[in-house]
């Protein structure tokens, strides 16, 4: 039997098989009608396109963030530190720092940088890169502390010609993290068995399925007490200061402003245009010079979209809830 031949589309509409057209204009009005219909929807396209690149990056009108931005007398340029350092691709990271700070030793106008810092730490090889960087800048470095200028960033921070704070800023907390959950309880409330297939016996430590053996925990802080020596003696080294007189300073805790004067953690107090005109002065201007903003090109909400994007693609939930927690990850941060 063969199968009818019909058109789905035709009779979820209600057209029926083609007869012969009735004389008249009506097939006029047709194509106007049609014509305006596509022309809309060409606009609602475009529209659509621009909303969304506003919504991935909505200060994109206001960023220096192209190597093609003319800067046509000596200036200051403007680095925010704001939020946690991680490998995420903004100034935050090592990537993006690393593009920022290129940027501005390749143009000839910029005489110095200023880094607007606002954060309280985060990972610990990241933390170590980005100190790197701004260790080796050949350009003058001024800090401006925001209302955080702690663990991770004050490690960046200290590697900087000189640092500004306000009198309520906490900086400092000087030390390292690294947290271990143990969920084999609330496992053994819900009835939950977990059996780890390892190739060796430590490979499962920090899984969260039971806890750490007295070896495993004397080795995991081995790691952490090495971490933090590094930490050390790079802000000792940064701040012209002795090791030991950083270790008193190293308890985990944060400093005021007014504090951090006081024990040399920072230099002054003083408000962001004070850092401008301390970064002018380095420079050797004695005037205040203009100030240009660099900015990163990449944006937090494009990497979600991008992860979720691939989620999608291998219809994978759970590889992309891992990658987000992977993001959100702060295991051996300094904190």
């Amino acid at each position: 039997m063969e199968t009818e031949n019909r058109n789905p589309y035709n009779e979820q509409y209600g057209v029926q098989q083609p007869v012969k057209a009735k004389s008249g204009k009506g097939w006029i009005v047709g194509i106007v009608v049609a014509l305006a219909i596509m022309v809309v929807c060409i606009v609602s396209v475009v529209s659509c396109s621009a909303a969304i690149g506003t919504i991935a990056n909505p200060f994109s009108s206001l960023a220096s963030s192209s190597p093609a931005v003319s800067i046509n007398s000596p200036s200051v340029a403007v680095i925010d530190i704001d939020g946690t350092i991680q490998y995420d691709g903004t100034s935050c990271s090592p990537e993006g720092l690393k593009d920022m700070l290129d940027r501005a030793a390749e143009n000839n106008n910029i005489k110095a940088v200023v880094l607007r810092v606002n954060s309280g730490g985060g990972v610990a090889t990241a933390g170590e890169e980005m100190t790197e960087y701004v260790k080796n800048f050949e350009k003058p470095i001024v800090v401006s502390s925001a209302a955080t200028n702690a663990s991770a960033a004050y490690e960046i921070s200290s590697q900087a010609d000189y640092i500004f704070v306000d009198k309520t800023t906490a900086i400092g907390s000087i030390g390292v993290i690294m947290q271990v959950t143990d969920l084999s309880g609330l496992y053994d409330k819900l009835g939950i068995n977990i059996d780890n297939i390892t190739s060796a016996n430590s490979k499962d430590a920090g899984g969260g399925s039971r806890p750490l053996t007295e070896e495993e925990r004397n080795w995991y802080q081995s790691m952490v007490d090495q971490i933090n020596d590094l930490f050390i003696q790079t802000v000792a080294d940064g701040r012209n200061m002795d090791e030991d007189e950083v270790r008193s300073l190293a308890t985990g805790l944060l400093f005021t402003g007014v504090d951090a004067v006081e024990n040399g953690l920072a230099d002054e107090i003083g408000l962001f245009e004070d850092a401008i005109s301390k970064a002018s002065e380095l420079a050797g201007f004695d005037h205040e010079l203009p100030t240009v903003s660099l900015e990163s090109d990449t944006s937090d909400l494009m990497e979600l979209l991008d992860m979720l994007g691939a989620s999608e693609k291998s219809n994978d939930s759970a590889a992309a809830l891992r990658a987000i927690a992977d993001r959100l990850e702060v295991n051996g941060a300094l904190g």
